[in-house]
């Protein structure tokens, strides 16, 4: 299932059982195994990877072994990123280009490096949250308005609206 407004760059493959939310951006060169699930407004840098088999090998056949891969709304998954078969990524989570992400992410959450570690928060918007990864803070995004809130080691966002 394909939703509405979406955008494929040239190069890209769409398996049979994928689900794409509305005006999600797939850019060139991306693959789109069986298995995954993007929602509504999730960029896909150029080249980034999806896997479907986490441990594959040619000569045995592990269809029957098919790992869901989950991109919650919002999401960002930068140029050359691999994504991991059985991840799932949190709502606007943002994953920097080359990334190997192997675990699940957190909404809001920075990704970097290979195995993707968590560096910071990002808005919905798409900036860097000034606030630390663990503890207690409050910003606001300049762009949106939008109201963020740390508490331990997780993000909440109020969108302007419900503040």
């Amino acid at each position: 299932m394909i939703g509405e407004r979406c955008s494929f760059g040239q190069s890209v493959f769409v398996g049979t059982r994928v689900c794409v939310g509305n005006n999600v951006k797939i850019q060139n060169n991306v693959s789109v195994y069986d298995n995954v699930t993007l929602e509504d407004d999730v960029f896909c840098g150029p080249s980034m990877v999806f896997t479907n088999v986490y441990n594959p090998r040619s000569a045995v056949s592990r269809k029957d072994e098919y790992r869901d891969t989950y991109v919650e709304q919002g999401a960002t998954l930068g140029a050359n990123c691999t994504i991991v078969c059985g991840t799932r990524i949190g709502r606007y989570a943002f994953i920097g280009a080359g990334a190997v992400v192997n675990r699940p992410v957190k909404p809001f959450a920075l990704m970097v490096g290979v195995p993707a570690r968590q560096l910071g928060w990002m808005s919905a918007h798409g900036e860097r949250v000034e606030l630390p990864l663990s503890g207690q803070g409050e910003w606001i995004c300049p762009h949106s308005g939008n109201y963020y809130r740390s508490q331990g080691n997780q993000l909440s966002c109020f969108p302007v609206s419900a503040v």
